[in-house]
């Protein structure tokens, strides 16, 4: 569980420093650029070409699309009935529509049902959430940021996304065989500073005292992403007659506390930031309850 402490560690050290230490000016920026075009895809370019796509494991993966979707439609509708701006559709969508399914995921999974538990957790990861962040993400985050809503703009954002360009040449190299060992371990340590680095400046940017018309969207978006989502996602998987440990991994995923690498991108692109990151820290929090009482309601086996 030593991911787990690494998490709370980094998070609190944000917010102790941002409390009491001289900070440089523009670090959030500073670590927010490296996060998003150095270490994330560098992570991915690593990790993809290993991906195995497996059609029996349909399940988890696309227990993270509903989670996507799902968030963007209800948020969608919300924003109707209480007036919120673009801003904060996209700010909810992307960190209440994409989970921790790695850096929480993986030790959390492991925890609770092993080796076989933790590998499909890896399938709903890399094949759901990598993707639905690397297009998904790119394309909320530039319909609602007002920067250019435009499908060229859109588009031409999509394809100069790091993290996507690095999805579309982590699967041309694992067709080809991947890639050489030493490549891949320089990759992976280039993506290790991803979870401590974004956690930093998540604390740093941590507030729980948000203003009062955000109190409502941070309880909507907390409510989606640790009870409605896998709740409606067990839905799906009993509906389509999937269960056993299938099912509950991919039930858990959907239900994992919102992915920080979503609050660093609803930062770049000035998406109610503070919400964001307010949301991230909360949603981290809970989830470590919430994860295994859900558990305790879902088959083992």
């Amino acid at each position: 569980m030593s991911a787990l402490l690494i998490l709370f560690l980094c998070l609190a050290l944000g917010i102790l420093c941002r409390r009491f230490a001289p900070l440089p000016e523009g670090i959030v920026p500073g670590i927010n650029w490296w996060v998003l075009n150095i270490a994330l895809p560098a992570l991915v370019l690593a990790l993809v070409p290993h991906v195995t796509i497996d059609a029996r494991l349909w399940f988890p993966v696309a227990g993270m699309y509903v989670t996507f979707l799902g968030a963007w439609v209800l948020f969608a509708i919300l924003s109707k009935a209480f007036g919120w701006s673009p801003q904060r559709i996209g700010c909810l969508t992307l960190v209440c529509g994409l989970g921790n399914t790695s850096f929480m995921g993986y030790p959390l999974v492991e925890a609770l049902h092993g080796k076989a538990g933790l590998s499909i957790a890896v399938i709903a990861d890399q094949l759901g959430c990598f993707p639905m962040l690397a297009a998904g993400g790119i394309v909320v985050a530039s319909m609602y940021s007002g920067q250019g809503t435009s499908v060229a703009t859109i588009v031409r954002r999509l394809l100069s996304f790091p993290a996507f360009i690095a999805l579309v040449a982590g699967v041309a190299i694992g067709l080809f065989g991947g890639m050489p060992m030493a490549l891949e371990k320089t990759l992976l340590q280039i993506g290790a500073t991803l979870t401590p680095l974004a956690l930093f400046s998540v604390g740093l940017q941590f507030h729980l005292h948000l203003r009062r018309e955000q109190l409502g969207a941070l309880t909507a978006g907390i409510g989606w992403k640790l009870l409605l989502a896998p709740l409606v996602v067990y839905g799906l998987g009993v509906a389509a007659g999937v269960g056993g440990l299938t099912l509950t991994v991919g039930v858990l995923q959907a239900a994992m506390a919102p992915m920080i690498s979503a609050a660093i991108l609803a930062d770049q692109y000035d998406l109610e930031p503070r919400l964001a990151n307010t949301v991230l820290g909360a949603g981290i929090l809970l989830s470590l309850v919430t994860i295994p009482l859900g558990n305790m309601l879902l088959p083992a086996e």
